[in-house]
């Protein structure tokens, strides 16, 4: 993919950030059957940032590690990529 290939593509899978600039989903990526890889290194050098989510306190009980650890998909994959006003335009 080109460089206009990709800003098209981005444009149409993201959608508005409450920072001012636009939020593109990792799995809208992926199900575009986009070349991911360069997609993603085409974010970075957009200066793109993993959207950080605030982290939940650590629920106790038998299975309360599961769902907070820091192994999980979740953290080690941002589920958003955020990118700064004016990116697209």
């Amino acid at each position: 993919m080109d460089d206009p290939d990709i800003t098209a593509l981005v444009k149409r899978l993201s959608r508005p950030h409450s920072s001012g600039g636009v939020v593109i989903e990792r799995a809208a990526i992926l199900a575009a059957g986009a070349d991911f890889p360069e997609v993603m290194d085409w974010i970075l050098a957009h200066s793109g940032t993993p959207e950080t989510t605030a982290s939940t306190a650590r629920s106790s009980g038998l299975h309360g590690s599961r769902t907070n650890d820091a192994n999980a998909p979740s953290a080690r994959n941002p589920l958003r990529f955020v990118l700064p006003a004016g990116t697209l335009s």
